[in-house]
């Protein structure tokens, strides 16, 4: 069996993305193009691929593929209608980032609530020593414990970030769909946990119905002022919407891992918020600490011998 990766560079260099031996060729490439698809995966029975978008087109030029294996749990990169129709496996990998995004989530949320970044600026530009006292409070510190977040996607990880949050003595919402009745006292009203929270931290997937879940109507519901932590999609929320929050005041903080566009533009709207104190930004890597890195491979080496010992 042959196994071909189009885009290896997505992962750490310290990661080990060996395949079981069940695969006596493989390539590896650190990144592909669209036109360089067909010619380097011709004769693969096996495609690895984390963002690389496989069409139909593609596919239909693709004879002997018999899988293809997205290093992610979104599969939106690939046309599964025709894989289907043309006998092709698409397999995805599940629950390997249950620990880093939970955990990244509060590296974002601190960093914001403490002002982290404005203060190491502060403590390294010389601003410290010219003010001479022992301290700078010139930004407000803010405690976790004591504060409401309100949690949108009620998954492994939203459910992680809820016990995490509830160690640091919140008190945790997770919000029920947007128009529907909570279904168990688990949940409170989408509504209820805007007008409420302190924190808002979404977890979500995008869907038609969560596209630009944040945006000025739903800002305008936002009675506390809050910091919101984006570690989902970035088309869940309108970007022009949060910059419009920060500049007038309407909330408190931004923190992001994920962009409408990634890497974003030069003309992203968020970046004339990038030398706020209280907005932070991480590149797409929330889900990619080196345990999660090799959990995540070592599911897809699992997945790539059961499929083959069952051809």
């Amino acid at each position: 069996m042959k196994a071909v990766f189009l885009d290896a560079a997505t992962f750490s260099s310290q990661v080990d993305l060996s395949l079981p031996k069940c695969i006596t060729d493989y390539e590896r490439y650190d990144s592909t193009k669209t036109d360089q698809i067909i010619d380097r995966c011709y004769d693969a029975d096996i495609i690895i691929t984390n963002k690389v978008v496989i069409t139909a087109d593609i596919i239909s030029k693709l004879p002997k593929l018999k899988l293809i294996h997205v290093t992610a749990t979104g599969v939106n990169n690939i046309d599964v209608k025709a894989c289907d129709e043309c006998g092709i496996t698409v397999k995805n990998v599940a629950g390997y980032s249950v620990k880093s995004v939970p955990e990244h989530t509060f590296m974002l949320l601190l960093n914001i609530m403490r002002a982290a970044r404005h203060y190491h600026q502060k403590a390294t530009d010389g601003t410290w020593q010219a003010d001479g006292r022992f301290c700078l409070l010139d930004e407000p510190i803010f405690d976790l414990s004591g504060k409401t977040i309100g949690i949108i996607g009620s998954g492994n990880i939203g459910r992680q970030v809820g016990k995490i949050a509830a160690a640091f003595g919140m008190t945790v919402l997770f919000a029920e769909r947007r128009g529907r009745v909570p279904r168990s006292k688990e949940y409170s009203d989408f509504y209820t946990v805007l007008q409420t929270a302190d924190v808002l931290s979404l977890h979500c997937p995008l869907t038609d119905d969560t596209y630009h879940l944040i945006s000025n109507d739903t800002l305008e519901q936002m009675h506390k002022k809050p910091v919101i932590i984006n570690v989902a999609r970035g088309d869940i929320v309108d970007s022009h919407a949060i910059v419009h929050a920060i500049t007038t005041g309407q909330i408190t903080g931004y923190a992001t891992d994920v962009f409408p566009h990634e890497p974003f533009n030069d003309d992203e709207p968020l970046l004339n918020l990038k030398d706020h104190p209280r907005v932070f930004f991480t590149p797409h890597n929330a889900w990619g600490s080196l345990n999660a890195q090799r959990t995540l491979w070592g599911i897809l080496c699992r997945q790539i011998d059961e499929f083959i010992s069952h051809v």
